[in-house]
């Protein structure tokens, strides 16, 4: 993964290139894309200068690496098998509460879980990451490994939820333990700041807007401003979260962040699905629309998590058209941004019933450039002289890229990650030929298979029913004999 002092791609078949005259993203074919280092020194034209390594680019396409700006690796990909069909019918069709709290990895299970995740995310072309997890030991020294430029968000809370019954959602309050975590979770902000490989950075992230007391988010979003780093906290992610604001404080979940003063620029809402206006709810007297297009706040939209419980942003083409700041994130498994971005698109669509809500150029601009700026950054999410070298090279001869028409829309809609070959984060190269070089993915997925055994173990003495995992998600057909 060391870098070489010049590389070029010669010749590359498609260049995603960044027109700083117009402002936006277009295609170059057949042209040159050219770093020194960890900058991208030119992006288009030939090179005639020197150079230390020549890549061909013949056959590949050239796009700026793609930017996720919320995601959970410490834990989501033992959900596989477990989660797809699952939801709470009484609280919603939400896993979050009755489910997710009981299906854990243990410590040898997070090392491989996270492992998983950030190489999922490499092959399908991530190159900056944003974090949010539990600090554990190993945490910094696993992302430092991985080659990602990666933001670490640790989160803390000031109460964990459960229910007794699958119906009714309750709270266990610490607000000393919230107070306590929040202190040590700025030490590892401060820790990944001042980290020597300059690829790792910190967000201060309360965890959930229903388990987080008021002075703790206050003090929270403070902390992010005093120290120049984004804020994000999940928040209208479910209708019982919404239920359970408004019962508090007779205010949705967006109009008390308002209230709270910390909906506004710098502050990320985790999901921001459910305002007043969606239709599984009747809460007609707010405007939590206008509320979100007028704060500056953005949004971190991950789509798959929720379609698999039948729910969607109604409708992310609509956020963007009211000007609010929409990025993308992989919230579940698999950690596959262009498969969220494929599903951002057919589910926005789904959700307005017009083919034109949403387009190709919004999305990727979402987790490109959008994405980016939402994390305070100018210097990554494009090709062009003077950004860091985040990028990746995608197969175009690949079966399922042809024909080949337009290639992003072969990407995004068809070939996903099995047409990405490689990576290169600050000039170094991260994925080669689809091969990881931080992790042997084979040895982490069985370890990680161990560890959802392990957590299948568990599961009946933490459910407050005793029932066993196979009777909660039981499999697609029964085991013979």
């Amino acid at each position: 993964m060391s870098a070489t002092a010049t590389t070029v791609i010669r010749n590359a078949e498609w260049i995603v290139a960044w027109n700083n005259d117009i402002g936006r993203h277009e295609y170059l074919q057949g042209e040159d894309v050219v770093f020194r280092d960890d900058r991208i020194l030119q992006v288009g034209g030939h090179f005639n200068g020197h150079f230390d390594r020549e890549i061909d680019g013949r056959g590949r396409l050239v796009s700026p690496g793609l930017v996720n700006i919320h995601s959970h690796p410490l834990s989501e990909p033992m959900n596989k098998g477990f989660l797809d069909e699952l939801g709470s019918p009484a609280l919603y069709m939400s896993s979050l509460y009755e489910f997710m709290p009981l299906f854990r990895p243990d410590a040898d299970g997070t090392t491989a879980c996270t492992e998983v995740a950030l190489s999922e995310l490499l092959l399908s072309g991530v190159t900056t990451l944003t974090d949010l997890s539990v600090p554990y030991d190993n945490w910094i020294d696993l992302l430092d490994r991985s080659g990602l430029r990666a933001v670490l968000a640790p989160m803390y809370r000031s109460a964990r939820w459960f229910t007794k019954n699958g119906h009714v959602v309750e709270y266990e309050w610490d607000a000393q333990a919230g107070r306590d975590a929040m202190a040590e979770a700025m030490q590892v902000i401060d820790k990944a700041n001042a980290h020597p490989s300059g690829r790792l950075s910190g967000m201060v992230s309360p965890s959930q807007i229903d388990t987080c007391t008021a002075d703790l988010i206050r003090d929270s979003f403070d902390e992010a401003q005093s120290r120049g780093v984004p804020f994000q906290i999940h928040a209208a992610q479910s209708v019982v979260e919404f239920h359970e604001i408004t019962r508090r404080h007779g205010r949705t979940p967006l109009e008390w962040l308002h209230d709270l003063g910390v909906l506004k620029h710098g502050a990320i809402i985790g999901h921001g699905i459910f305002l007043n206006s969606h239709s599984s709810l009747h809460w007609p007297e707010a405007d939590d629309f206008t509320l979100l297009c007028d704060s500056g706040a953005a949004v971190a939209h991950c789509p798959t998590v929720f379609q698999r419980r039948g729910i969607s942003m109604q409708s992310v083409g609509r956020y963007l058209r009211g000007g609010i700041p929409v990025g993308i994130g992989t919230d579940t498994y698999p950690h596959n941004m262009l498969e969220e971005m494929r599903h951002a698109l057919i589910n926005s669509r789904l959700m307005s019933g017009n083919p034109f809500d949403l387009r190709t150029h919004d999305i990727f601009d979402a987790a490109t450039v959008g994405g980016a700026a939402i994390l305070g950054r100018d210097d990554i999410g494009r090709l062009a002289p003077g950004m860091k070298a985040d990028l990746f090279m995608a197969d175009v001869t690949h079966p399922a890229m042809r024909p080949l028409r337009d290639p992003l829309r072969s990407l995004i809609y068809v070939a996903a990650e099995r047409a990405v070959r490689d990576v290169f984060v600050d000039g170094r190269q991260v994925v080669s030929d689809g091969k990881v070089a931080a992790f042997d993915l084979a040895d982490a997925t069985a370890r990680l298979e161990e560890a959802q055994r392990r957590a299948e173990g568990r599961f009946t003495g933490l459910d407050f029913a005793g029932r066993h995992p196979r009777d909660v998600s039981p499999l697609t057909y029964e085991v013979a004999g």
